[in-house]
């Protein structure tokens, strides 16, 4: 009961060899590589993740309602163990004293600071929580707004609105490595886009970043600065973005900053004090399901109060006024937010992080001394390796898979004991792959630096510190 099963049919996303442009992509158009068109219409099968039995609704030819559920929940839980390739803390404690809340429709429609004719919301809950992050991000109350969305790209599509409200003729500057829901946002809001280098660690590109602000002078910047890229965690460098837009003369009444810090914004407070409305920012937004951990997808956004008057709208029907995006929102993930930042506090966070930090450079260390390739960005829990040549294996482990490279995160419920089992896995598959040294791994140096690779070019110089 509750087996998994690598179907035949799972075709991961193709990597389009190097040089070879796919169809449907701009290479020389506002969104480059940032954006894929078209995806072809031809009938695809369905594809068959889990070895379930789920009937449609209606037809009683299958398993009962509670054995299917059991048997999703059991697979579920033997999965667990596997799930290092995506940023999301599974390992939620509080659902049984929450799960009574399952009874009540909770709806927080509209502005998260104002009453509305319905009682079933949990408004004074999501409150509680902006006002938490307020303080961690160092901006006074009663100069903030902000609420709990769907999740961060809700959050980037929120705050990219402020700043295009704000200066409606404003350009789009983003790096390649930042989320995709950035240049999804250009495109929704038709707005001028800039897509900026990055350096082979993920970091914008400060240099083109400036050439591209000195070549359009003449319009407002709106500029996304990711804290974590998503794939490797490279943090793009706030204090230098912020100097790069003083050379080239753009004054405080002529930017916006909308910090992406999906991952990154409950670890980053704990070691480094980098993002704060102290500086020149307009909105942070995070994840609350990834490193602080949620049972469903959520976010925080925040943004000075003094913005928010462009988007709010008096809405009769529901006695508000709404500036979010999604009107209706979750009124269960405020509850399931305050509840995990009560529980946990300041000193469970730092453990957290120091946790997560140590267990990213012991497995980034086992496998440098395992001779893979491998990269660890500074302030980063993710650790991006060589990617694996089965797909069976990248299912197994379900990996986050981008060209020659893959990645592990290393979340709060990620435990040695887990990576441990992902190494020796590892390097058993890849005696199989490379037939104990007769065949070369790949060379990544284009993908994490010369000096992370091991091919059999680069290794000459690799040394084991």
């Amino acid at each position: 009961m509750g087996s998994l099963s690598f179907e035949k049919d799972f075709e991961p996303s193709a990597v389009t060899p190097r040089g070879l442009a796919p169809p449907g992509l701009i290479v020389n158009g506002d969104f480059s590589e940032m954006m894929r068109l078209k995806v072809s219409s031809t009938p695809t099968t369905p594809r068959k993740n889990l070895n379930l039995s789920v009937t449609e609704p209606g037809k009683n030819d299958g398993p009962s309602l509670d054995c299917t559920l059991m048997n999703y929940i059991d697979t579920l839980t033997q999965r667990i163990n596997y799930h290092i390739g995506y940023p999301v803390n599974i390992c939620y404690e509080h659902y049984a004293n929450l799960a009574p809340l399952l009874q009540f429709h909770l709806n927080n429609c509209g502005d998260p600071f104002l009453q509305n004719t319905v009682d079933f919301h949990s408004k004074d809950f999501e409150v509680a929580v902006l006002n938490w992050f307020a303080d961690l991000w160092e901006i006074e109350r009663d100069q903030y707004w902000g609420y709990v969305t769907n999740g961060g790209t809700e959050g980037n599509l929120h705050g990219i609105l402020v700043g295009r409200e704000i200066f409606p003729t404003g350009i789009l500057y983003a790096s390649k490595d930042s989320h995709y829901s950035v240049a999804k946002a250009a495109m929704m809001y038709r707005m001028d886009f800039e897509n900026i280098n990055a350096s082979i660690n993920g970091e914008m590109d400060y240099s083109d970043l400036k050439a591209k602000l000195l070549q359009n002078k003449g319009k407002p910047a709106i500029i996304n600065v990711t804290i974590g890229t998503t794939f490797k965690g490279a943090v793009d460098d706030l204090d230098v973005i912020l100097q790069t837009l003083e050379e080239c003369g753009y004054t405080q009444d002529q930017f916006y900053i909308h910090c992406d810090a999906a991952l990154n914004g409950l670890i980053i407070p704990f070691i480094k004090n980098m993002i704060t409305f102290k500086k020149p920012i307009g909105s942070v937004t995070i994840s609350g399901h990834k490193f602080l951990g949620c049972p469903m997808p959520c976010g925080v956004q925040i943004t000075r109060k003094s913005y928010i008057n462009n988007l709010s709208r008096r809405v009769e029907y529901i006695a508000s006024v709404d500036a979010t995006i999604s009107g209706s929102r979750n009124g269960l993930t405020p509850i399931f937010l305050w509840y995990s930042l009560s529980a946990k506090g300041q000193i469970g966070f730092q453990k957290d992080v120091k946790r997560c930090f140590d267990n990213a450079k012991y497995l980034k260390d086992r496998l440098q001394q395992a001779g893979i390739s491998v990269m660890l960005n500074e302030l980063s829990i993710i650790v991006v390796l060589e990617r694996p040549r089965d797909h069976e294996f990248v299912r197994r482990w379900q990996l986050s898979c981008v060209r020659d490279m893959a990645h592990v995160i290393v979340m709060p419920g990620i435990t040695r004991e887990t990576l441990d089992g992902f190494i020796t896995d590892l390097l058993q598959q890849r005696k199989k792959w490379y037939q104990d040294g007769r065949i070369s791994p790949p060379c990544v140096a284009s993908d994490i630096g010369a000096q992370n690779c091991t091919c059999s070019y680069h290794k000459i110089d690799f040394i084991i510190p």
